[in-house]
């Protein structure tokens, strides 16, 4: 069995409300991802998955409980520790690509390895990689206006793969594309997993990317749980 790459022990996150009232969002989540797993986190909106992710990904910290990314926890550490170990070990996709609107595609994806000082060479190989990987090898120097929703989409998926991360973290990656580029994401992900061997949890609510993944958990009263079938999202 592969060994986690992603661990989650006994997650709390509370929040002091406008009346001064505590709040408890997680309530003691448990979580572990293998190598070449794929885990689909679904729930009702305001049930705290995003900030679930936000703990994952070593861009918060839990009220109580701890992570480890890569078997190096990330409770005590500095910022800029922090921002090192994101940046070697965790690849984002979220709803928005967030891509750097003045730069091209194949900029956009070399970002973070010149980000951990990899040479400009080393960097633009990995990144024409990638792009081609992606579908991508005719549009590398497109900057984000001139590309599709999917395509940027697309390539928001080849910047996070850029520095060989062991966790992938998706939150909502299809939310705001059409069927048709919704479906090629879905497929580019879930090949994602098995050919990098890295691995992924993804929040969605849309039931066919819920489906390709390993394992279908639901948020529900601040912790996880697994999904029965009707609890997966539309």
């Amino acid at each position: 069995m592969s060994l986690a790459v992603l661990e989650a022990h006994d997650l709390h996150k509370t929040y002091t409300g406008g009346d001064g009232g505590q709040i408890d969002v997680l309530s003691g989540v448990n979580l572990s991802v293998r190598r070449g797993e794929m885990v689909s986190i679904v729930g009702e909106s305001g049930a705290g998955k995003s900030t679930l992710m936000h703990m994952l990904g070593a861009l918060d910290a839990p009220t109580r409980g701890y992570v480890v990314i890569g078997g190096q926890p990330v409770q005590g550490r500095s910022e800029e520790d922090l921002a090192t170990l994101r940046n070697r070990t965790v690849g984002f996709v979220f709803q928005f690509h967030h891509l750097l609107r003045e730069f091209s595609a194949l900029e956009n994806v070399m970002m973070p390895l010149r980000i951990s000082g990899a040479d400009e060479k080393k960097s633009r190989a990995r990144a024409e990689e990638l792009l081609a990987r992606v579908g991508l090898s005719g549009r590398m120097t497109h900057r984000p206006g001139q590309l599709s929703g999917g395509e940027q989409q697309r390539t928001a998926v080849a910047r996070a793969l850029a520095m060989d991360p062991q966790v992938i973290l998706a939150d909502e990656p299809s939310g705001n594309l059409d069927a048709r580029n919704g479906e090629m994401l879905h497929e580019l992900l879930s090949g994602m997993v098995h050919d990098f061997e890295v691995g992924m949890v993804v929040v969605t609510h849309n039931r066919a990317l819920a489906s390709r993944a390993n394992r279908i958990l639901l948020l529900e009263g601040g912790r996880l749980r697994e999904a029965q079938a009707s609890e997966v999202g539309a």
